[in-house]
């Protein structure tokens, strides 16, 4: 059955690839970019089955009239696909408020609000699948990219409520959460805060984590992502890419030694 997809940030990186793996087997979509026109390439290669759409996510209003359009044009809507957003690159010391607001307004609440423009669709359906593009760094964190942490740790929190919130009308939800892949994320489509030279060398040593060293290649995950939407139990949450796990494994690990550590001190806490 054809699926009708709706997936923000569609012009390039994971957004122009899940759009062409579900074009590509006859779904349909609707494409959002910031500018109109780096769309068009996909509309002349598959015409009618794409929609395209001028949005800028951080709009509250113009993602629930999108959401809205892409529901009347194509009668349905199976699959959201939140994938628009940007990494900011500044020591937690250097960002400036607009910097962090910013982050915060694409990341997190461009997703919130897609998201909540989409639920009431869903639910009169009774059905529907809400993909939330996440990150490893999404559970885990590291230096220069503080504030693209905290969105992400809150788009992970706020999605794994609305699971729950939502299963009992037939909805799914999956994070997805790609470790370091060959896109611009870190080139022409990240900002960077004014370098404070105190920091020099945590920026350097930052230089050298291993997802800068080996990145997967997005087209590779055309076949994941179909995987995800096709399963009749999709995941939660799913990273994509090799070192993730690896990552999330010692992450967790030395969280729990230290909580394990520190459990007298918790139950000290709790009282009598």
């Amino acid at each position: 059955m054809t699926k009708i997809w709706f997936i923000t940030g569609a012009s390039k990186g994971f957004g122009r690839e899940w759009a062409e793996a579900a074009l590509e087997r006859g779904d349909k979509v609707a494409a959002t970019a910031r500018k109109l026109e780096t769309l068009d390439a996909l509309v002349d290669t598959h015409g009618d089955a794409v929609l395209p759409i001028q949005l800028d996510v951080a709009d509250r209003e113009a993602d629930f009239s999108a959401v809205k359009t892409v529901a009347d044009h194509f009668g349905k809507l199976d699959i959201v696909v939140n994938n628009a957003g940007y990494g900011h690159f500044g020591m937690i010391e250097e960002l400036t408020e607009d910097e962090a607001r910013s982050q915060m307004e694409t990341n997190l609440f461009g997703a919130l609000w897609v998201t909540q423009a989409a639920l009431p669709i869903m639910r009169e359906q009774g059905s529907g699948h809400i993909i939330q593009v996440s990150s490893i760094g999404g559970i885990s964190a590291f230096p220069t990219v503080g504030v693209y942490h905290a969105s992400k740790w809150a788009l992970e929190g706020f999605s794994q409520s609305l699971a729950q919130e939502v299963a009992g009308f037939g909805i799914n939800v999956t994070l997805i959460e790609p470790g370091g892949f060959s896109t611009d994320w870190s080139g022409p489509s990240a900002t960077r805060s004014e370098e404070n030279p105190a920091y020099a060398e945590v920026r350097e040593a930052a230089k050298n984590r291993p997802s800068a060293s080996d990145p997967g290649d997005p087209t590779a995950t055309r076949g994941a992502i179909l995987k995800v939407v096709d399963a009749d139990k999709p995941p939660l949450r799913v990273f994509f890419g090799r070192l993730p796990l690896d990552i999330a494994t010692k992450d967790y690990e030395s969280r729990l030694a230290t909580w394990n550590d520190w459990q007298t001190v918790a139950l000290e806490a709790h009282g009598a």
